[in-house]
């Protein structure tokens, strides 16, 4: 008898699914207290189960997606506890609900909706202070999201091609090999928030709804809720920086995703390029600071006037891009993007 093989999922998932994996063997450590935001049906249980945490607290705000979660975990026996959370992780009354329930994680991880948050800055606000409170001191929150400095690139690219031709009409979306974006209102400006797209994977028959992230912004968040900057990182740069770690695993996913050196061939360097990694860490004042050279100039202090400057300057009740700070200019002012992307 014959037994049908179900096909492979198709390259973008594939991708992504590496990308989490890889994200999960570097922050993830024995024993380890993860919180997982929007966890949709409990779909990277198996990756912490392999990082060997100790417990497992799968959060989301679909009724069946904490019962999907629950049922998977109960059915293939993982060797961690869980427990399971019907909470939206964008809501006012998350923070007052984990308290009640004594939550406290080493890592929080929001593998995807980050970006449907920035629907509103009052969203992604919250999202954030929820995050920082699930935290331990020292704990790291991290996760991945569509990257906006490539979608935006990308569009401007069409904008500034149609103003060249004398067309009056700005385009309305991005087309790549791989993937379509289409935007709601054809704009040229930037909004911090709530600027909506659909993105359409070639393999997929149907569009998913997201909000671009404007990174600068959720640095700024991030650092109001008490979180500090790590990094945010587009993932064909994560991959080039950790390529001899993860070079034979993302092979074991398709050997058609790189090149004989273990490069990104065309199509995989489009997909990863399209995502990016974010990482935030609590900070904890019992840690033991390391030895520096003190530093004669109070940099701290001179880039803190230099933020508040730039805020009062701010003549239309927005604040400037360039308001956050640590931010790697050579990358842009809307976040990392890859090398050939960048603004």
């Amino acid at each position: 008898m014959n037994v049908a093989v179900p096909p492979p999922p198709p390259p973008h998932l594939r991708l992504y699914e590496f990308a989490k994996t890889a994200l999960i063997k570097i922050f993830a450590f024995p024993y380890a207290t993860v919180c997982d935001l929007y966890c949709d049906g409990g779909v990277d249980t198996d990756k912490w189960c392999d990082a060997q945490v100790g417990h497992y607290i799968g959060i989301d705000a679909s009724a069946s997606g904490v019962s999907d979660a629950r049922e998977l975990w109960e059915n293939k026996r993982k060797p961690f506890t869980a427990e399971f959370i019907e909470l939206d992780p964008s809501d006012d009354d998350f923070e007052a609900q984990v308290q009640e329930k004594g939550i406290q994680a080493d890592i929080v991880c929001c593998m995807q909706h980050l970006q449907l948050c920035f629907e509103s800055e009052e969203r992604a606000k919250k999202l954030l202070n929820n995050a920082s409170s699930l935290l331990k001191p020292g704990g790291y929150f991290f996760g991945m999201t569509p990257d906006s400095s490539t979608i935006w690139t990308k569009y401007q690219k069409n904008v500034e091609a149609s103003h060249n031709k004398g067309l009056k009409n700005v385009p309305n979306s991005i087309r790549s090999e791989n993937y379509t974006i289409t935007f709601e209102v054809e704009e040229e400006k930037f909004p911090f928030f709530g600027k909506k797209y659909q993105l359409k994977f070639a393999s997929e028959a149907v569009s998913e709804n997201h909000c671009l992230v404007h990174f600068p912004s959720l640095m700024r968040l991030a650092r109001e809720a008490g979180l500090e900057y790590v990094e945010i990182q587009n993932l064909t740069e994560f991959y080039d920086d950790n390529r001899t770690q993860f070079a034979p695993m993302l092979g074991g996913y398709s050997a058609s995703f790189l090149d004989a050196r273990g490069k990104l061939v065309t199509r995989s360097y489009d997909i990863l390029g399209f995502y990016s990694t974010f990482v935030f860490q609590k900070p904890d004042p019992d840690a033991i600071p390391p030895i520096v050279t003190p530093d004669l100039h109070d940099t701290d202090s001179a880039q803190e006037e230099d933020w508040l400057r730039q805020q009062q300057a701010a003549d239309d009740g927005r604040r400037p891009h360039t308001d956050v700070l640590p931010l790697d200019h050579e990358k842009g002012i809307l976040g990392p993007g890859p090398a050939d992307m960048r603004l």
